[in-house]
């Protein structure tokens, strides 16, 4: 059963990395926005949040290149290499990548507003949802990475939109920072033309400039100050003063280290003890407490990407949010109540969801494999799993006891549950979505969602560390199981 779950996480990973390579440089695909009187072709570098043409009729019009977006598909595709599921040639997309972020520092929503022909190509019923002149004259270098998104043919977006964010470019760094550690040839070759180099400068320029800032979150609803931005801006920070370190930056490198550190002790604001989880807003936010427990918080981690302490998976604060929003969605999902032993519930966003379906996502039902593959990487490597109480019911879920040398198997196993749970809901195709339907199962929202493979990818490449750490240490009969 294992073997099987195997070959098809394989295979589904290979599929959905050319789905990934299918939404970046989509330079053969045309969106006619007729509403707007636009006409977008993906430019060489952009990446297609959704290359589904759609017009919320009913899909929703995701054409778009958006900052965080991007930057996720960007690392995946780091992964895919790495993981066997893409050739090294596919690193073109990445120096293309660099190209085109490096020249929406050119935008000018000013020259936008002054030559406004185009909104005479707007038809009336719509110009109800262009932005207000003043907001776009307000858009040119630093500002931009702040905007969300911008159409992948490298003009700005005249559309309402949650805005601003500020995970972008702090996602972005990170995403860099990591290609430069795994790929030192390439990074050297873009470095002699200085482009790589000058974006990571940027991103970490416009990251310390955003913080503290209230913005939108992970999801675009709410304004307020965020632990989603707030982990990745601290994250980003202290990556990047190793990097400026090494650069011979040293200056530079101590003061952005010491801002990541104000942000990563701000980070504890988060934290309800009461209710025994990380909250996805500060206290100060105002907005719905229904939505405090919400999958964005796992998200963070995963996305920070750190690999000990507090805020990665061997954090007993992390781990109890899991099992919150574990408990969460096997209540209230009903594909979740008769659901399999072997199979983990489906995860969704949080209780109030109304977004389409308001069901599962397969980014966050992903999001939870991956949580387990890392953390039984983390325990395989040496880890000890806290004993506390905070983390007593995820411990109780993993089934873990005193002394049990049993747990990165179990914690395996408790990822391929989740695992289990996609592909049950995964059709013969490979197509993900956004969401599937809490009741029916059905796929819902965006069809062919970038961020649904690159979840997928850093998932099954996660669990293929996990599973050949667990064999090269183990004795023969144990290891077999993790095949």
């Amino acid at each position: 059963m294992r073997s099987a779950l195997q070959g098809w996480i394989g295979a589904q990973a290979r599929f959905a990395t050319s789905r990934l390579l299918r939404a970046i440089s989509a330079t053969d695909l045309v969106m006619e926005r007729r509403g707007f009187g636009q006409r977008v072709i993906p430019a060489p570098g952009s990446v297609l949040a959704s290359p589904v043409i759609a017009h919320y009729d009913p899909d929703p019009d995701y054409f778009f290149h958006w900052f965080r977006d991007s930057a996720l598909v960007i690392d995946a595709l780091r992964v895919a290499i790495e993981a066997g599921y893409a050739d090294a040639g596919a690193s073109v997309r990445f120096e293309e990548f660099i190209e085109f972020s490096l020249g929406l520092q050119s935008l000018d929503g000013g020259e936008l507003v002054r030559h406004a022909e185009w909104r005479s190509r707007v038809q009336p019923a719509f110009l109800q949802y262009l932005r207000p002149a003043a907001e776009l004259a307000a858009l040119s270098g630093s500002a931009i990475p702040a905007d969300a998104r911008v159409n992948p043919d490298g003009t700005l977006d005249v559309i309402r939109w949650g805005r601003p964010q500020a995970d972008g470019p702090a996602m972005r760094a990170l995403t860099l920072l990591r290609w430069w550690r795994q790929f030192p040839a390439l990074w050297e070759q873009l470095t002699r033309r200085a482009s790589a180099a000058s974006l990571i400068h940027l991103d970490l320029q416009l990251t310390r400039a955003q913080l503290q800032r209230p913005c939108s979150g992970i999801w675009e609803e709410a304004l307020g100050h965020h632990y989603y931005t707030e982990l990745l801006q601290s994250e980003a920070l202290s990556r990047g003063a190793e990097w400026l370190e090494s650069t011979g930056g040293a200056a530079l490198a101590r003061t952005v280290a010491l801002e990541a550190e104000r942000v990563r002790a701000a980070l504890e604001r988060f934290w309800d003890p009461a209710r025994g989880f990380c909250r996805s807003t500060a206290s100060d936010s105002p907005g719905d407490t229904d939505r405090d427990l919400d999958m964005s918080a796992l998200l963070a981690v995963l996305h920070a990407g750190r690999r000990a302490g507090p805020h990665s998976v061997l954090d007993p604060r992390a781990q109890a949010t899991l099992a919150a929003l574990e408990e969460l969605f096997e209540a209230r999902y009903a594909i979740n109540r008769h659901r399999p032993a072997d199979r983990g519930p489906a995860m969704g966003r949080y209780a109030s969801d109304r977004y389409y379906s308001g069901g599962a996502w397969y980014i966050a039902t992903l999001g939870a494999a991956e949580f387990y593959f890392q953390l039984a990487l983390a325990l395989r490597n040496g880890a000890s799993l806290a004993d506390s109480r905070e983390n007593a019911t995820f411990r109780q879920r993993l089934g873990a006891t005193a002394a049990d040398e049993a747990l990165a198997h179990r914690a395996l196993e408790r990822g391929d549950a989740f695992m289990r749970t996609v592909r049950a809901f995964t059709p013969e195709s490979g197509e993900l979505s956004e969401q599937f339907d809490q009741t029916t199962g059905v796929q819902t929202s965006a069809k062919h969602l970038s961020w649904s493979y690159a979840a997928f990818i850093t998932a099954a490449a996660s669990r293929a560390l996990a599973c050949q750490a667990i064999r090269s240490a183990d004795p023969p009969m144990m290891a077999a199981d993790a095949d």
